[in-house]
């Protein structure tokens, strides 16, 4: 069996959800945060995703970077050898996609040489009546970006695990290639 570790920058906009994102996934759905207070810096939470159909699995290091620009030179710090991104915007916020070819520049730059997987995640898809980035917008920015599109409802624990499973899977799959180019 084997135990990969990974270290998964998610990032985006303040008030995305990247907080709610995490914690409801690493909580398996049974935790969403009633209040908050703004990331200031980075926090951090560890789960161990199980690859299917294999014995082997990722542990995710998730990095919950600040999404205000007053933090961003202490944030990138924490960001050096990324395995993996995971960007998030708000269905209900335009400027959140907006924002986002700026933060996956600042994640890339740490490492241009290397390819990692990412994901594009559009949060708070439980606000229906609000929502106003529609889904084909984000999916062409995933796509012309090289990043999986997933949407999500961290309040709802709706589809939360799915990118990062889907990250730890792509890893996983990087991993066994580099092993493989090292037999053949």
């Amino acid at each position: 069996m084997v135990l990969l570790r990974a270290k998964c920058i998610l990032i985006g906009n303040s008030k995305v959800g990247k907080t709610a994102l995490a914690q409801t996934f690493h909580s398996e759905g049974t935790h969403f945060p009633k209040s908050y207070s703004l990331t200031t810096g980075v926090s951090t939470c560890v789960k161990t995703v199980q690859i299917p159909d294999t014995p082997h699995s990722v542990e995710m290091y998730i990095l919950d970077s600040s999404g205000n620009e007053l933090y961003s030179d202490l944030v990138v710090h924490y960001w050096e050898n990324p395995s993996m991104v995971a960007l998030v915007y708000d269905v209900t916020d335009p400027q959140s996609l907006a924002s986002c070819p700026m933060w996956l520049e600042k994640v890339r730059s740490q490492k241009p040489e290397i390819a990692f997987p990412g994901a594009l995640i559009a949060n708070k898809s439980d606000l229906t009546n609000r929502w106003v980035v529609n889904s084909e917008e984000g999916r062409r920015f995933a796509d012309g970006k090289g990043l999986a599109y997933f949407e999500t409802s961290a309040k709802d624990s709706i589809d939360v695990d799915a990118p990062f499973l889907y990250l730890a899977t792509e890893y996983y799959k990087l991993y066994e290639d580099r092993v493989r180019g090292l037999i053949n």
